[in-house]
């Protein structure tokens, strides 16, 4: 059985509310996930721009034995119950390699879900607070969901539109309890919309034909008849540049291969939009962007099969035909390349590809706040910031 465990008390310098009627039980059995998945769909219901996650799906990204981020990272699964009935769920996370990557004691919390009622967030983020302590962690950070190379942030700007693939979404409350409980804003992450209807900028243009002339620089789309090749041209740009002052973190092999496999099917739809960028041959840039999956996964509603039959898949298939917009998913500059324009170059080949291919628009992001070049570079080419997440954290 679960084991049952009661918020801490007030001495541990939480400061807020409480329900004696709300306990907190650690996830233990298959049948305990599947309620911690469900509760998602279940708090969500009827909410037009929630998009619910194929459950099947959520069932292996939380097993041990299939996510390999696991092999790094211990996560506690809990739920909160008032009078036997689920009323929250949230994630513990202690991911030493992040931690000895970055040189930290950082705990995490993620895949928060909460009515608004501070004490379910309170008796929740106590919970994940406790893990994090009794793991001699100094601080909690979140939410991610379960790590930085996944969804991460609350949406605290930007509810008025449906979330992109690979993107949070939440009530518009969740910040408010997040604050009550005592955390404090870390750092804001952008999402950006660009229309396909927009002429690109005239300097863009020019500093991209000037790239592509002067220096030797070639940009192509991903070859799929060497995509294990082409995949360790992507692991090692992506590796090289990530930032170690933030919360990013490399992906080691089987990570990376993991989303790599997640996103193959949609590689392989629109491989023209995934793009290299090389200099005199070598790989130094790539852009990834996809049919934004959204609008198919939602139509699943949470389920591949019904009653035996495929029938969610057969929903995912008719509304496939109809998706219209984009997600620019990862974009890269090794050092030593940036500065350069090879930004505008796969900018500009992007966008040419998807105006030809019938695309309305795309969302580019998540971009932090204070990567002051990346968000001068997209701002520069017409597009407009319209989601705003927020990572938050609080000393322990």
């Amino acid at each position: 059985m679960p084991v049952a465990r009661t918020a801490p008390s007030a001495s541990t310098g939480i400061d807020a509310a409480r329900d004696s009627t709300i306990v907190v039980e650690t996830v233990r059995r298959r049948t305990d996930l599947d309620a911690f998945i469900r509760y998602q769909l279940e708090l969500y219901a009827g909410d037009p721009y929630f998009v619910p996650p194929i459950v099947a799906e959520r069932r292996d990204f939380l097993d041990r034995e299939k996510n390999p981020f696991f092999s790094h990272a211990e996560v506690e699964l809990s739920v909160a119950r008032r009078n036997g009935q689920i009323v929250g769920r949230i994630a513990a996370i202690d991911d030493a390699l992040w931690n000895q990557f970055h040189n930290a004691e950082t705990g995490f919390f993620g895949l928060f879900d909460a009515p608004d009622d501070p004490a379910v967030a309170a008796a929740l983020l106590d919970r994940a607070a406790e893990f994090a302590r009794s793991r001699g962690m100094k601080s909690l950070t979140g939410p991610v969901n379960i790590s930085t190379n996944h969804e991460c942030g609350v949406l605290v700007e930007g509810f008025d539109f449906p979330p992109a693939m690979m993107m949070p979404y939440n009530f518009r409350y969740y910040g408010a309890l997040l604050e009550r409980w005592g955390l404090r804003k870390m750092k804001d992450l952008y999402a950006y919309d660009l229309s396909t209807a927009l002429a690109p900028p005239e300097k863009v243009v020019r500093v991209a034909e000037r790239l592509r002339e002067q220096q030797g620089v070639r940009v192509r789309p991903i070859d799929l008849r060497q995509l294990p090749e082409e995949i360790r041209r992507l692991k090692s740009i992506y590796n090289a540049m990530m930032d170690p002052a933030w919360l990013f973190l490399p992906l080691n092999e089987e990570e990376f291969d993991g989303i790599v496999a997640r996103l193959r099917p949609l590689v392989r739809v629109r491989p023209e939009l995934c793009l290299i960028a090389e200099v005199r041959g070598e790989p130094v840039a790539f852009s990834i962007t996809l049919p934004d999956a959204n609008r198919a996964i939602q139509a699943a509603g949470g389920y591949l099969t019904h009653w035996g039959l495929p029938v969610g898949l057969a929903r995912m298939a008719w509304a496939a035909r109809k998706i219209e917009r984009l997600r620019v998913l990862l974009f890269g500059i090794k050092p030593g390349f940036r500065r350069r324009g090879l930004d505008a170059l796969l900018y500009l080949e992007t966008l040419r590809t998807a105006r030809r291919l019938g695309y309305d628009g795309a969302e580019l992001g998540w971009v932090t706040e204070d990567n002051e070049l990346m968000v001068r570079a997209i701002e520069s080419m017409g597009a407009r910031r319209y989601k705003t997440y927020r990572i938050y954290e609080r000393p322990l």
